[in-house]
């Protein structure tokens, strides 16, 4: 969340200068969980965590959203201690154990050797874990590299059994590290690749990809606001002159590069927007199916409960997917209103839409064919993603871990509750999922940094 918007948050609460909130739309309140296998659509959707519950589907289209509505509605994500008797639930014939405990540990990576790296970013460091297949604790606890700037994006390269570096996304910049297959300890100091990335306190996580042929590094730059409230406004006929030089829908000012996936050579070089109006990728990860690149995004705030939804989508060269001037297609801000009329047809329509406000961080695919936690076969193909959880909007939501379900590596649009429980109650929260990776053995690593714990989701075989 930007650190602007929250310190707005909480002075609006203690000032009690917040808006009454209007009454939800049908489907909206809380209740008793949906029954397991149900599909959410329309207004129900969107729903909170009490409507949350393993198998239960949702499928949000374009059309389903709401009119925009420009308040601030706050539900503050208050971490508490985890409550007697809380557990995490999954769906059937999978077991969920808790893994290791970790110092706010958000992306996950697993090196081919099977070692799982985890960027522990507030304390600025790397650390890895190794454990044997099946293994219910690691055997090997390291911190692989220390003294970074808020490190969170872990590649390796080049792709395939054999990496020779690591790749780290500092908030500021991408370095890697010399590596060799089970190392440990980075057998040599940070060289740095990408000197200099916008960067600031809103949108800091920077993740780094490499495209299948290990040609071309992907870098994620989240927005510096919530809808670039800071950039000088340009008349139409000033961005079509803008527009002329730059990116379709590219961003200027002190948004310039951000909003962004940026690509490069794994050197560093040859810089260029990829795609544009991503208000923040969280997570990106490539589908091995058909070799595109993907984006876990949180979208803007302050535009109601319903409105817009986060999403997860495949993300395509030179393509412009709304931010800050539009949504969720041709639907425009009222905050923007008549500045980019050039764009409103020219919006690519993201893929999966996640209930607004879940705040949709890393994502993973499922490839694991065998081992003793493997998934059955009607996982392989699909994705899974974190949600970190709510906190502009008046019913909570997110704090769980969804299925994207795919068919043929191709989005459906319905996603699919995996793991929940993470909700205490209304005002609090016990976990906030952030990273999700898959295990050597086949098992689904998520890392919760309201809970400082990596968890392990195995699927028992009978």
């Amino acid at each position: 969340m930007p650190r602007r918007l929250l310190f707005t948050a909480f002075a609006l609460v203690a000032a009690g200068a917040a808006c009454a909130q209007p009454a939800p739309d049908a489907g909206t309140k809380g209740g008793a969980p949906a029954a397991a296998g149900t599909v959410l659509t329309g207004a129900a959707a969107f729903g909170d965590w009490q409507t949350d519950a393993p198998g239960v589907m949702r499928k949000i289209g374009p059309n389903d959203l709401p009119p925009p509505d420009v308040h601030l509605h706050v539900a503050l994500p208050a971490v508490v201690a985890r409550p007697a008797g809380a557990e995490l639930k999954t769906m059937p014939g999978f077991t969920v154990t808790p893994f290791a405990k970790l110092d706010a540990p958000r992306l996950v990576r697993v090196a081919p050797n099977g070692d799982i790296f985890i960027a522990e970013s507030q304390p600025g460091r790397i650390r890895v874990l190794r454990a044997a297949d099946g293994a219910d604790k690691p055997s090997d606890d390291q911190v692989f590299a220390e003294g970074l700037h808020q490190p969170f994006g872990i590649a390796f390269w080049p792709p395939g059994p054999n990496p020779q570096w690591v790749y780290v996304g500092d908030t500021d910049s991408v370095v890697r590290f010399p590596y060799q297959s089970g190392d440990l300890k980075a057998r040599g100091p940070a060289q740095t690749i990408v000197p200099q990335l916008p960067h600031g306190s809103d949108h800091w996580t920077r993740d780094v990809v490499f495209s299948p042929d290990g040609k071309t590094m992907f870098v994620s730059v989240g927005s510096g606001s919530n809808v670039a409230e800071e950039m000088e406004k340009k008349t139409p006929a000033e961005a079509l002159a803008w527009q002329q030089d730059h990116a379709l829908g590219a961003a200027w000012g002190k948004e310039e590069n951000r909003a962004d996936v940026l690509a490069f050579t794994p050197d560093g070089k040859g810089q260029r927007v990829y795609a544009a109006g991503i208000r923040n990728c969280v997570g990106m990860a490539v589908n091995p199916t058909t070799g595109a690149l993907w984006c876990s995004t949180n979208e803007r705030d302050i535009l109601g409960d319903n409105v817009p939804p986060d999403y997860i989508t495949q993300v395509k060269p030179g393509a412009f997917y709304g931010w800050p001037w539009y949504y969720i297609g041709p639907h425009e801000d009222p905050r923007r209103a008549g500045e980019r009329p050039d764009l409103k047809d020219k919006i690519t329509v993201p893929d999966v839409l996640i209930q607004p406000h879940s705040a949709s961080l890393q994502m993973t695919f499922y490839e694991a064919r065998s081992g003793p936690a493997a998934f059955p076969a009607e996982f392989h193909g699909d994705a899974f993603a974190a949600l970190h959880g709510s906190w502009n909007r008046s019913q909570r939501t997110g704090y769980k871990v969804v299925r994207v379900k795919l068919e043929n590596g191709r989005p459906t649009g319905v996603y699919q509750d995996f793991l929940v429980g993470f909700v205490a109650s209304d005002k609090g929260v016990w976990g906030r999922p952030v990273g999700v990776a898959v295990a050597h053995d086949g098992a689904l690593l998520v890392s919760d940094d309201g809970g400082n714990m990596l968890w392990r989701v195995a699927y028992a075989k009978k």
